[in-house]
């Protein structure tokens, strides 16, 4: 039986293509950095789609080619708003059918209110212009426009307790995005669980995770810390954040105990209460 493939994201197309020209202009990758003027190793991080030229190597990528400005052109289609790190997981998302997520200590991107998110990017970022914080403000939640339509893709979202309880951008905010949360998940949009204080050390009380199944491709897992992530495509990497997953799920509450939950919060948070 044929195994599946994870999804191509347009910098992988982007390098698939160069790997294709490269090749039928009879160039090795060493050849065509010294052309480039720039390192073998460079240039196959060009084709596996883990970096993208800047301008003025794509343009000397199309002189050493010939492709009268082809790469340069298309480069500027793939320029991201997105941190490296993230960048093709949030083509990813696009694509995928089903969206697994937990996280630990901050609501989930594709679920942040507008609020939620500045408060977030003011406490990142002390030296900040009003602009910067729009914009960045702008680009987090445009990315919640996939669960605009009703089906796709199908949503899971499991949030540890400290979620709930960590007073980002004051009462207000709080409340306001804890009901967010309760809100699509009365409505079917997303499937909540949280795992409570109670439950003690859990599979994935490292961090955050998120699982991305396709249609027609492999599963593919996503983990992030500081200023760094890292999409995993590895079917072994990929089984085991699956199962880490499951075991969380396991001990987490139901969903109408974690609705509840995530209203009780909210009202505490709205009411002052500790």
């Amino acid at each position: 039986m044929e195994k599946s493939r994870k999804p191509r994201t347009p910098r992988e197309k982007y390098g698939e293509e160069l790997r294709l020209r490269r090749t039928a202009a009879g160039l090795t990758q060493e050849a065509l950095g010294d052309q480039v003027v720039c390192s073998p190793t460079l240039i196959s991080h060009f084709e596996a789609g883990r970096r993208l030229p800047n301008p003025d190597d794509a343009q000397r990528i199309d002189r050493a080619l010939g492709t009268d400005g082809f790469f340069a052109r298309w480069l500027q289609d793939l320029e991201t708003k997105y941190a490296d790190h993230f960048a093709a997981v949030a083509e990813l998302e696009q694509q995928a059918e089903l969206i697994q997520q937990f996280a630990l200590s901050l609501v989930p991107g594709l679920l942040q209110t507008d609020s939620y998110a500045r408060a977030l990017f003011r406490a990142y970022r002390p030296n900040h212009t009003r602009e910067e914080l729009d914009r960045d403000v702008v680009i987090r939640t445009e990315r919640s426009r996939i669960l605009d339509g009703p089906l796709n893709p199908v949503l899971w979202t499991l949030l540890d307790e400290a979620v709930l309880r960590r007073r980002v951008g004051g009462p207000h905010v709080m409340t306001e995005q804890l009901r967010k949360i309760a809100d699509m998940a009365e409505t079917g949009r997303l499937r909540l669980h949280v795992l409570p204080f109670g439950v003690g050390a859990h599979a994935l009380l490292e961090g955050l995770l998120t699982l991305m199944n396709f249609e027609d491709s492999a599963p593919a897992a996503y983990v992030e810390g500081l200023l760094t992530g890292h999409l995993l495509d590895d079917p072994a990497l990929v089984s085991a954040s699956q199962t880490a997953y499951a075991l969380a799920l396991s001990d987490a509450m139901s969903q109408q105990e974690s609705l509840a939950l995530v209203r009780a919060a909210a009202e505490e948070h709205e009411y002052g209460q500790q």
